[in-house]
């Protein structure tokens, strides 16, 4: 009898959480799952957009598998008719359930969410998601607008609420109907925010004062960064507040005291998010499930906070790719827990200041590809096989190996992995690596070059990161035959994680580096 799955994934989160070493943020019931689950400090995402990456770690491929970089193509019509993780759950005897934004809503998923292929019901969205992108902001002069920059008094929202507030209580709602008729579970819970605009409850600006919030430790555009490296930030322009700043394009830079307000409304839609998480969690208790559900929480993406003078996603860099990452795997992870036991009480971050460390963490480099194999392992499945070359003609494979090797090998482990290692099992597995990408219409920065449609594309840039490394070459791409030619380089990038932890010096043309 295989164990639940609650699979929590968030939109734009970069992992400023406290179990990340974060000292600014307060996040205490993420950090509480964190300190009963392995953590993966070095885990990426394969392209840092919303339904490529979705696409992506859903069906265990790469986004040259699926073809998808972009928000307008169905996998199945367009590539190959990949099984996916939720299916292969479902396909196993699990009753399968969405809430909130788990696949990416549209075209990608065929318009259903890839119901009926991945879910047993039809998946569940907020009836408030429609007015999301609305004037719901209230201005200075008392008027509504459409900000990027959005505290707001829920009563006053449409249905006094939020989406994420009504996905909590949906997903709650659903683990009590699967207490109820004893059946194995595979939960995907999407949360909403810190994705744009960053609309959370006001209350949890308090937990922010303005004079606490710092500017990007290099808010500047490096002098050595490409240009096709480099993301324009074209979606927060749109917003009202932004707009009425006039910012030059592409390079801006927005004015300092604006930066800082949007930090501290990052921070805060995060913390607003966290309680949701720990209100999810707290049920998950309630229910007397969580000695029997393993838990997951990741992130579809980073966001860049100013860093390189850049905001949103759209990027290589690890502010854009690199991602929360942590499984909750009662009995390995964590002690058994006996039943009724407490694991994850509500802690509310008005009060609590935890300093709760990770039960187990990793700096291994970690692909989100690799979570469909994980999970399977995790849940006593059978492994899907890894896919061969080419696997368009390949339902069921993954193009991620499962990293459950890696959970018991704890910080020291890791040490010791440098100096010889004493596991020599372990040591024959070469360095892991984390492959990203991300596509360009040009070589210099355009008003589509954050989301370039696929006809546009013409270089893709691919980028490699290991513990001690960031190198990406940007190469021509064909968009007509999916084909890079990596003759053709147009840029490259090359940052020491040592010396250059915020990728600011890029050293790929000196040649002592050859």
């Amino acid at each position: 009898d295989g164990m639940n799955v609650l699979f929590i994934v968030v939109d734009d989160l970069r992992p400023v959480l406290g179990c990340y070493g974060d000292k600014l943020v307060k996040s205490p019931n993420i950090d509480q799952l964190a300190s009963q689950s392995v953590v993966f400090s070095n885990a990426y995402a394969q392209q840092a957009v919303c339904a490529p990456s979705r696409v992506s770690f859903l069906t265990g491929r790469r986004p040259d598998t699926t073809r998808l970089y972009d928000f307008y193509s169905y996998w199945r019509v367009h590539a190959g008719n990949y099984s996916t993780m939720p299916q292969y759950f479902k396909e196993n005897g699990y009753t399968t359930l969405s809430v909130g934004k788990v696949f990416h809503p549209g075209v990608s998923s065929n318009y259903s969410d890839d119901y009926p292929h991945s879910w047993s019901i039809p998946p569940f969205h907020p009836s408030t998601e429609k007015y999301e992108n609305d004037k719901t902001c209230r201005g200075k002069d008392g008027k509504l607008y459409a900000n990027l920059v959005c505290p707001v008094d829920v009563t006053e929202m449409p249905s006094g609420t939020l989406p994420d507030i009504q996905s909590t209580e949906e997903a709650i709602r659903l683990l009590n109907v699967m207490k109820t008729n004893k059946q194995k579970f595979f939960l995907a819970v999407g949360y909403h925010k810190p994705h744009i605009p960053l609309r959370y409850p006001q209350e949890f600006l308090k937990l922010y004062p303005l004079e606490n919030i710092t500017l990007a430790p290099d808010p500047w555009v490096p002098a050595k960064l490409p240009s096709v490296a480099y993301n324009p930030w074209t979606d927060i322009r749109q917003r009202d507040d932004v707009k009425a700043l006039n910012v030059s394009f592409p390079y801006g830079p927005l004015p300092d005291d604006f930066q800082r307000q949007i930090r501290q409304s990052y921070y805060a839609a995060v913390s607003y998010l966290d309680t949701q998480v720990g209100l999810l969690l707290n049920a998950l208790d309630d229910v007397g499930l969580s000695n029997s559900t393993i838990v997951v929480f990741t992130a579809d993406h980073g966001w860049s906070l100013g860093e390189h003078g850049e905001w949103a996603k759209y990027s290589n860099f690890d502010v854009a790719t690199r991602v929360p990452l942590m499984f909750y795997v009662p009995g390995m992870t964590t002690s058994s827990v006996s039943q009724g036991e407490r694991v994850f009480p509500y802690l509310d971050p008005f009060s609590h200041i935890l300093d709760l460390v990770p039960q187990g963490r990793s700096k291994k480099a970690i692909e989100l590809v690799s979570l469909f194999a994980t999970l399977a392992e995790l849940a006593g499945l059978r492994v899907p096989p890894v896919c061969p070359e080419t696997s368009f003609h390949v339902a069921l494979c993954t193009e991620g190996a499962s990293i459950v090797r890696y959970f018991n090998a704890s910080e020291e482990n890791v040490e010791e992995e440098k100096d010889g290692c004493g596991d020599t099992c372990r040591c024959f597995n070469e360095e892991p690596v984390a492959f990203s990408q991300y596509p360009r219409p040009a070589d210099t920065p355009q008003w589509n070059s954050d989301k370039p449609k696929l006809k546009d594309i013409r270089i893709m840039g691919y980028s490699m990161r290991t513990i001690d490394y960031r190198y990406t070459v940007w190469v021509g791409f064909n968009p007509n035959n999916f084909s890079a030619n990596f003759e053709d380089v147009h840029a490259g990038e090359l940052y020491v994680v040592e010396t250059d932890p915020n990728q600011d010096y890029n050293i790929y043309n000196n040649t002592s580096h050859g």
